[in-house]
Parts: structure tokens; sequence; C-alpha cells
């Protein structure tokens, strides 16, 4: 049997935590393009921090706008000083690579809520309190604590080496005094390394990738994948459905309800903690 480790529970501690402090708030979503996920992450995002009580406006800009003249536009919103939080819906189109480059240099790391400046990233590195971590990998380390697991000597293995979870995910995790494994499409024995863990976390971007032959008994396994199975339907990068035929016992976050959940609370928490800042 499966335990499914929910994202609600963990978003709606997280919505309490802040309540009462986001008043004024204000994020910015910065978006080129109609990217059709990208429009269904804003439409998502700006319902539940509306919700909360923070201010959400969208900047959306045509996919053939100029580099110069989106470096402009970037400038007028994180000079704003109405705006606590900027999000940009990357990757931006390939022709804005320059100026995607330059963002990452500009953005006010006090308005960076979902870590592309350097600055974040270094302190992520670093381990310092007042760095904001990717949000997706953020989530990762809420949904653990928020189900009280004790992450201290803890074996983890993270199937993924982005710089939106994996690599960041790593240093959150040896933070909270974990040893971490980090593997990817070049590890040998992947199965091996997985069933070894603790604790999985699975980044990988693969539509069921990881199977019940990947697992044991007494794990969990944090699927972080969001992604589009053959017949159409929103899966994960762990085939939950398969280990559970296959008499698998551990505990599991599901896809839809699981670390998407959690990420957009985390967003909020980000962006009122930047208006305090």
């Amino acid at each position: 049997m499966i335990e499914l480790l929910k994202g609600k529970p963990v978003s709606d501690a997280i919505k309490e935590e802040i309540e009462g402090k986001n008043s004024g708030a204000h994020l910015a979503i910065v978006r080129v393009g109609e990217n059709p996920a990208d429009l269904s992450y804003e439409r998502s995002a700006t319902k539940k921090l509306t919700g909360m009580g923070l201010t959400v406006s969208s900047h959306a800009f045509a996919a053939d706008i100029s580099a110069e003249e989106f470096k402009a536009e970037f400038k007028k919103i994180n000079d704003d000083k109405s705006i606590n939080g900027i999000l940009v819906m990357r990757p931006l189109p390939k022709a804005l690579k320059e100026a995607e480059d330059w963002m990452e240099i500009a953005i006010d790391p006090k308005k960076d809520v979902d870590c592309i400046s350097p600055v974040n990233v270094a302190g992520v590195m670093r381990g310092d309190a007042d760095a904001f971590a990717p949000c997706t990998a953020q989530s990762v380390i809420e949904i653990l604590k928020g189900y009280g697991v004790d992450l201290k000597g803890k074996d983890v293995t993270i199937i993924g080496r982005s710089m939106v979870v994996g690599k960041p995910l790593a240093m959150l995790l040896l933070k909270e005094n974990a040893t971490v494994t980090v593997c990817h499409t070049k590890t040998e024995d992947l199965a091996e390394k997985c069933k070894s863990a603790d604790i999985l976390v699975i980044a990988a971007g693969h539509a069921k990738l990881i199977g019940a032959d990947f697992v044991r008994d007494g794990q969990i396994v944090i699927d972080v994948g969001t992604n589009v199975d053959a017949d159409g339907n929103l899966c994960g990068d762990f085939d939950l459905a398969g280990a559970e035929e296959a008499g698998r016992e551990l505990k599991a976050t599901p896809v839809p309800g699981g670390v998407g959940v959690v990420t957009t609370a985390v967003l909020a928490k980000h962006v009122v903690r930047a208006a305090e800042m």
C-alpha cells in the first residue's frame, strides 16, 4: 500500500503562517509569448496568491519582442518600488538568450523570489538564511518537514541536476544534514542507487520514468515531475500506480496534488518575505 503525502495540508500550513503578513505584498509575473504551460501556471498562481491576499500583476510581452525592448521593460518592473517580488516564466524565447543572461544579473536579488540571480544562487550554495531558493526545490523541503521527516543523517537520492531543482535541492538537503546523492542520465546502476536511498526525489522531467523496480518498501518518494502521458493525463516522473500494483509499501507525493500545490504556497511565502525585507 502507498501512503500519499498530499500537498494541501502543507500548503494550508504555509498559508496560515503568512496570514496577516501579506498586506500589500506585490508579485509581478513576467511572461514572453503564449506558451500554454506558462499561461496555465500564471492563471493558477494568480488565483492562489490573490486568494491569500497578495497583489499579482501580469506583464506579458509578444514572443517577437526585441532584446533591447525587453531589457527596457524589465528594468521598469525591476525598478518599480511597489513591486516586491518578480517571477519570470522561463525559458524565454531563444532569440532573447542574451537578454535572459542580462536579466539574471540585473534582477534585484531582494525581488528574485525564484532564485535566478547569481547572488541568490551563491546564497543557497552557502546556506544563507536570507537567500531565496527556487520555489520548487524549497517545496520539497517544506513537504518533508510538514510530514515530520527528520532529514538528519538520511540518505537522499535526487534524480535530476537542473538549477531549478536538483542542484539547489542538494544544497538545501545538505543544510538539513542529509547525505545526498545526485543522479542523472549518465548514472550507472540507477535502480540500485534509487533503492538504497531513504528518500528518493525524482525531478527528471520524463513521464513515469521511475517504476516499481527502482523503489523498495519503506521509502519516501517525492515526485517533482509534471508531464502529460500518452493518454493526455497529467502524471509525474514516478509510476505510482505501477508501484502500487507491484505491492510496494512506501510513502509518495501524488501528481497532481503534491509538490506543485506547495510550490505556489512557497512562492507566496517568498513574496511576503521580500515585502518584509
